[in-house]
């Protein structure tokens, strides 16, 4: 075998191991953020500190490795700096017990022994890590508000019964948590996001739009473009193809 070819062949096999790599690293963030999801819900927060944790714990992965920190304690942690950051409190025990209960969910909540207290700490150190790897930078702009208004417009287009008819709302704003999954929440402006949420929507339920000069969607967020809506959909509907792998 030529230099050349020895070469290329060890470019190809190293290329084969990082898209391994990729694939697994995106399958244990999916599995975490639903993780942060499902503990969220049951610790009764709202969406948008749900959200803000699920940003938190990507953003801190864009520039961290998973063979360096514990995943499942930077969403612990990320949990309890959301709470702070969206004012809604959460005390460190019941995030230990509701966490502790999704991995054992035969057992019953965790002593206040040396094991409680380490775990503690472990999660107080890991927020001030986060806070220092994301420069202090835990207040972000989300999708929801943005949703909302497209809402609001694009319900004013349809009549009654159309709109009645199919729950494009629940379906929007179900495209748009699932988002939180992967980084395709960090990667997009939120109103792109948003819109493209809703954009699957009105396709999945075939509901067509009256057309004017402008496409609906031109005329609700005038700084997106067709392909950069086909883009996030792409990167959305892998999200699913990931739910499946990850079940």
């Amino acid at each position: 075998m030529s230099t050349q070819a020895s070469t290329s062949a060890a470019v190809n096999e190293a290329r084969g191991r990082g898209s391994a790599e990729y694939v697994e690293d995106s399958k244990i963030h999916f599995r975490v953020c639903r993780f942060i999801i499902e503990t969220g819900v049951k610790l009764g927060m709202r969406s948008v500190p749900m959200a803000t944790a699920c940003v938190l714990y990507h953003r801190f992965f864009q520039s961290a490795s998973l063979q360096v920190y514990e995943p499942y304690l930077v969403a612990m942690s990320a949990i309890y700096l959301a709470g702070k950051v969206e004012e809604q409190h959460l005390r460190t025990r019941d995030i230990i017990n509701v966490c502790h209960r999704y991995f054992h969910p035969d057992s019953e909540p965790l002593e206040l022994d040396g094991k409680f207290w380490e775990l503690r700490d472990s999660i107080v150190q890991c927020e001030l890590l986060i806070l220092r790897q994301l420069n202090f930078q835990v207040s972000f702009e989300h999708p929801h508000k943005y949703l909302l208004h497209y809402l609001l417009s694009v319900r004013s287009l349809l009549n009654r019964h159309a709109w009645s008819r199919t729950p494009i709302a629940e379906t929007a704003l179900g495209v748009l948590k699932d988002s939180y999954h992967g980084s395709v929440c960090v990667r997009h402006e939120p109103q792109h996001l948003a819109l493209t949420s809703l954009y699957l929507a009105l396709q999945t339920y075939g509901v067509q739009l009256p057309r004017g000069e402008l496409e609906w969607w031109q005329v609700v967020c005038a700084d997106i473009t067709k392909t950069q809506i086909e883009t996030i959909m792409s990167e959305l509907l892998q999200l699913y193809d990931m739910e499946a792998k990850c079940t």
